[in-house]
């Protein structure tokens, strides 16, 4: 290579520096679109979901349906803003046709012109970010990027939905200690940049779904966020400050792909190691989208404020804060056992409906799930920093 070529290249790496795991710019969204519109595997999967059974069957009948419509429908997308305002009507819909209702608190607490990093549990693979991106894209403030394994981007046209959609990339699959460090450090100065660059953050609170219904979050998670406050030799709790951080605590009437979580946990108990088959994610990602959800809220917290010294102490923090704030539905008093909730008959029969399609060695496991937030809230009011 020449050498004003290798120069042109290195000062195109200083200049983006995050450009393998960034979500795309502007001038990057219209070629993503044409890439998506040239991916037959990705017609298919839209044509397998809107097109009657007959069609989608018949790859040179229905690939130019699809494309065509794609074709009207993205003709005047060119901008992450309008994705985002794909996004939202796409959004709606849903909303409308699997959820009774989706409510929000202390959104009004936050200032709209500044940037948060929001950690939240974590219950549905794309549906969690997605409502917290409602709630502040119907409150006028600016959508967040949003956090996501790259165990789930092994399919191209995943990859071009999640980074059209704001979405970087957590490399969880580097294994060897020096390259764990680099990808942890790069995410680091990530998302401090982001914050402090006025763009907001989400982020699970630990890797992976909280498929038994104990939301905690990892003190890893916090340590990776020193790592760039460490560069810039700032203590712990006056880096974290800056980052803004605040809890969010989202919670589903009915819990998303509970059998599904139920399943795994059962045969981790009787077999140890459980390993996914191919495409789980993604099935799990149709079915949070596609199943019935009940009443879902959504508790935004407050900033925190006060200094915690520890990666520890700042878990427990934020753990109050989403434990706390987790508004508990019927289904999570009946299968915590409460006796003085006050629980209207229809809600306890449909629960126990819903309950009745669980097979039975799973019973156990789903109630589990449903009952912990409960019994949580008496577990986590101490040893946080502002307690």
């Amino acid at each position: 290579m020449p050498f004003f070529n290798i120069i042109d290249v290195v000062m195109s790496e200083l200049e983006d520096k995050y450009a393998d795991i960034r979500p795309y710019n502007d001038d990057e969204v219209t070629a993503s679109l044409s890439r998506l519109m040239n991916d037959n595997t990705f017609i298919d999967v839209i044509a397998k979901y809107n097109l009657p059974r007959f069609l989608s069957s018949v790859p040179f009948i229905a690939r130019p349906l699809v494309r065509s419509q794609l074709r009207k429908k993205w003709g005047k997308v060119s901008t992450v803003e309008d994705v985002q305002n794909e996004v939202a009507q796409y959004l709606d819909k849903l909303v409308k046709r699997t959820t009774s209702k989706v409510t929000f608190s202390g959104l009004d607490q936050l200032d709209a012109n500044q940037a948060y990093l929001f950690i939240s549990n974590h219950r549905d693979i794309v549906l969690d970010p997605a409502l917290v991106n409602w709630g502040l894209y119907q409150h006028k403030m600016k959508t967040v990027r949003i956090a996501i394994g790259d165990n789930l981007l092994q399919i191209p046209y995943i990859t071009e939905l999640m980074r059209l959609n704001k979405s970087f990339i957590v490399k969880r699959s580097a294994k060897a200690p020096k390259e764990m460090l680099k990808a942890l450090t790069q995410l680091s100065s990530y998302i401090y940049d982001s914050v402090v660059g006025g763009n907001s953050i989400w982020i699970a609170q630990k890797e992976g779904r909280a498929k038994d219904g104990f939301d905690q979050t990892d003190p890893a998670l916090l340590k990776m966020l020193q790592l760039n406050g460490r560069k810039q030799k700032k203590e712990f709790g006056d880096y974290i400050k800056e980052l803004k951080i605040v809890p969010v605590s989202i919670s589903y009437q009915y819990e998303p792909c509970a059998i599904a979580k139920a399943k795994e946990l059962y045969h981790k108990q009787h077999h140890g190691e459980y390993v996914k088959s191919a495409g789980e994610d993604i099935a799990s990602i149709v079915e949070g989208f596609s199943t019935a959800k009940g009443h879902v809220h959504l508790a935004f917290g407050q900033p925190i404020e006060s200094k915690c010294d520890s990666a520890e102490e700042l878990a427990k923090t934020i753990d109050r804060q989403i434990v706390d704030s987790f508004y508990l539905h019927p289904g999570n008093y009946i299968a915590g056992g409460c006796k003085e909730a006050v629980i209207d008959s229809p809600d306890t029969a449909t629960f126990e409906q819903r309950l009745a399609c669980v097979p039975e060695e799973l019973k156990p496991l789903v109630l589990a799930m449903y009952a912990k937030p409960f019994h949580r809230k008496a577990e986590v009011n101490t040893n946080s920093c502002e307690h």
